[in-house]
């Protein structure tokens, strides 16, 4: 059987000595080096690293070597999470009327692009809506939203999460805004996809109004959810260029493309312990 792989991804405070601290104990424990990547934030002094490594001998308790790690991990003040590779999280899809998101992250699923556990699929519009996809044996859930409901409703939400023991909550479009309170719970482990640069075009007909305003480049940009409306940690981002003879009909077949690998490259970034929060922003391993 081929040795386990996990994943040690942590930053600090930065000072000298951490890289040879961390190779130093992996080697002593027992385990291979497979791949690093290290980062120094010198505006904000903190120091971060992911590590990819395997066992030389024989695998251990992961709860062993986590209580092992730890000594290092006090001594230099570290946020770290250690996690066996195998281990898929398990995620939650949100999606309103646009189903494309929704229908790109399921194939990749599928296929094994992405190692992910679905546990449930929320809409705030009945199944009817998206008749002609197929979720096997995913749950559904239609959990309608007004703003008489939107309380009772995020609340069902949040049950869902804790229910089926959610990792990650994805905004596949989801076209409502989480409340304060819900963004707080969900705080670095749930993902949005928003239309165009941050900051862009806000309200109705997003695209509309770029058409209006004679732009030359659309694109969009995946983030974590914070309660400060589209103003999370971004995440990943990408553009393309448009000319003056696109209509805004152009302009949305195009941005549906960009949304969708926008969107699974940053899920597939958050799944595979890439991303590390520095504040307000990200520091993001891409593979």
């Amino acid at each position: 059987m081929p040795a386990a792989r996990y994943i040690l991804t942590l930053s600090c405070p930065n000072r000298p000595g951490i890289v040879a601290a961390v190779a130093a104990h992996l080697f002593e424990s027992g385990n291979n080096i497979l791949e690093a990547q290290q980062f120094d934030d010198t505006e904000t002094d903190r120091f971060f690293m992911r590590i990819m490594f395997n066992p030389v001998a024989e695998n251990r308790p992961l709860d062993d070597m986590r209580q092992a790690f730890r000594p290092c991990a006090d001594r230099f003040a570290m946020d770290w999470s250690l996690r066996d590779q195998a281990e898929k999280r398990r995620v939650m899809l949100l999606v309103s009327k646009f189903d494309h998101c929704l229908t790109d992250l399921l194939y990749r699923w599928r296929i094994g692009e992405m190692a992910m556990t679905p546990t449930a699929i929320v809409a705030n519009h009945p199944r009817e809506t998206y008749a002609d996809m197929d979720f096997g044996a995913i749950p559904f859930h239609h959990l309608p939203a007004t703003r008489e409901t939107k309380a009772a409703q995020e609340a069902r939400i949040w049950d869902l999460v804790q229910q089926t023991g959610t990792d990650l909550v994805v905004l596949a479009r989801y076209m409502q805004v989480l409340s304060d309170d819900l963004a707080g719970k969900l705080a670095g482990r749930c993902i949005n996809i928003h239309h165009s640069f941050l900051p862009g075009f806000k309200g109705a007909k997003p695209y509309h109004q770029a058409h209006a305003r004679g732009v030359k480049l659309i694109g969009a940009t995946a983030h974590y959810v914070t309660a400060d409306l589209d103003e999370g940690p971004l995440i990943e981002q990408d553009v393309e260029r448009i000319s003056h003879s696109d209509t805004p009909e152009d302009l949305i077949r195009i941005g549906r493309d960009i949304e969708r690998r926008v969107l699974a490259r940053a899920v597939r970034y958050h799944l595979d312990d890439r991303v590390l929060l520095n504040g307000s922003k990200t520091v993001v391993f891409a593979s």
